[in-house]
C-alpha cells in the first residue's frame, strides 16, 4: 500500500473513532476523495475485523478495535494518567501561546480522550464541549445558559440543536430554535452550564455547517485573499488565529497569506490594527471594505 492512501485511511479511522459525527460528504472533502472511495474503505475496515456501525443516515462511527488486534495503549509512550497530567500543564499556559495549539495537537495524536478537548482551555470548556457532544451524537437539543453574544452584545440563555465542531472545538455548530437560522456558538462564552433536554431534534432537515475562515468568520462562499506580512504581524496571526498557520508561506523576505476569506470583518480588522505591518497583495473587495470604513468612522465630519 503506498504511502499517501495509508495515510488516508489512518486519518479516515480518526474521523470515525472521535466525538464528532462526519458525513460521508464531509469525510471525502476532509480525505480530498470521492464518497464511492470512502465507502470502499469502510468497507476495507468492516473485511479487517472492524466494527463500524451505522448511526443514522451515512453517519458511521467505529465501534471498536478487533479482538485479535495489538492494544494500541501498549504502542503509547504515555500512560493515560501521564497523558492527562501533562494535558493539564498545557491547559495552564495562557489562550495566546503560540506553542500551545502545536502541544495539544501532538497530545492528542498519542491520547485518544484529547480528540474532543484538543483545543480547550479550562475546565469548564471542557464540560461544555462533552455535554454539546453527547447531545449532538443523541441528537438532543440543549439550553445554553447564559451565553454572550457578541453580536447582540446581549447575555441569555439560548435553545440549540448542537450538530457539530470547528476544526479545534472553539465553537459549536448549531441550529439556534429562537432566530431560526443555524450558528457558530463560541463555548467560552457560554456562563453557566449546558442543559441537554429530553428533547429530540425536529430540525435536522435544516442543519447546514458552512464554511470557515481562518478569522473564524463563517458563509458559503469565499473571497481569495493574499496579504504581505511583517514577522511581528505573522506572529501575531498565528497566535490569535491558529487556523491561519496553513495558510502561510515565506516568500522574498515576508510572510505570505493566501487563503479565502467568507466575510470581509474578520481580515479588515487583522489589516487595519497592524496598519504598516500588513500589506493586501490581492483581494480588492477587501480595499474597497477598507476604504469604506475609514470614510464611515474616521474621515466623516460627524465623527470629528
Amino acid at each position: 500500500m503506498d504511502q499517501p492512501k495509508l495515510e488516508r485511511m489512518l486519518r479516515l479511522m480518526k474521523y470515525l473513532s472521535g466525538n464528532v459525527n462526519y458525513s460521508i460528504a464531509e469525510l471525502g472533502r476532509k480525505l480530498e476523495m470521492s464518497p464511492r472511495t470512502v465507502y470502499r474503505y469502510i468497507d476495507t475496515f468492516k473485511s479487517a475485523g472492524f466494527a463500524v456501525t451505522k448511526l443514522y443516515g451515512d453517519i458511521y462511527k467505529l465501534a471498536e478495535m478487533p479482538k485479535e488486534t495489538v492494544e494500541l495503549e501498549k504502542l503509547i509512550y504515555f500512560s493515560e494518567e501521564e497523558a492527562y497530567l501533562v494535558n493539564s500543564l498545557i491547559d495552564r499556559l495562557v489562550p495566546t501561546n503560540s506553542l500551545k495549539a502545536n502541544l495539544k495537537e501532538k497530545l492528542s495524536a498519542i491520547y485518544r480522550s484529547t480528540g474532543i478537548a484538543e483545543f480547550v482551555g479550562t475546565k469548564s470548556n471542557a464540560a461544555h464541549v462533552e455535554a454539546l457532544g453527547r447531545a449532538a451524537q443523541d441528537r438532543r437539543k440543549a439550553l445554553l445558559r447564559d451565553y454572550e453574544s457578541g453580536n447582540s452584545h446581549t447575555i441569555r440563555d439560548r435553545l440549540v440543536e448542537p450538530f457539530g465542531f470547528t476544526s479545534d472545538y472553539a465553537d459549536v455548530w448549531a441550529f439556534d430554535l429562537q432566530d431560526g437560522r443555524n450558528k457558530t456558538f463560541k463555548i467560552s462564552r457560554i456562563g453557566g452550564e449546558v442543559e441537554i433536554l429530553d428533547e429530540s431534534w425536529t430540525e435536522e432537515a435544516r442543519h447546514h455547517r458552512s464554511q470557515m475562515d481562518v478569522f473564524r468568520m463563517t458563509g458559503d462562499k469565499t473571497i481569495h485573499i493574499v496579504l504581505g506580512m511583517s514577522l511581528m504581524a505573522k506572529n501575531l496571526l498565528e497566535e490569535e488565529y491558529p487556523l491561519a498557520a496553513s495558510c502561510i508561506s515565506r516568500e522574498s523576505g515576508r510572510w505570505i497569506l493566501d487563503t479565502g476569506i467568507c466575510q470581509l470583518q474578520g481580515a479588515a480588522r487583522f489589516v487595519c490594527g497592524l496598519m504598516g505591518e500588513v500589506e493586501i497583495l490581492e483581494g480588492d473587495a477587501l480595499k474597497d471594505y477598507i476604504k469604506e470604513y475609514g470614510k464611515k468612522y474616521f474621515y466623516s465630519p460627524d465623527t470629528m
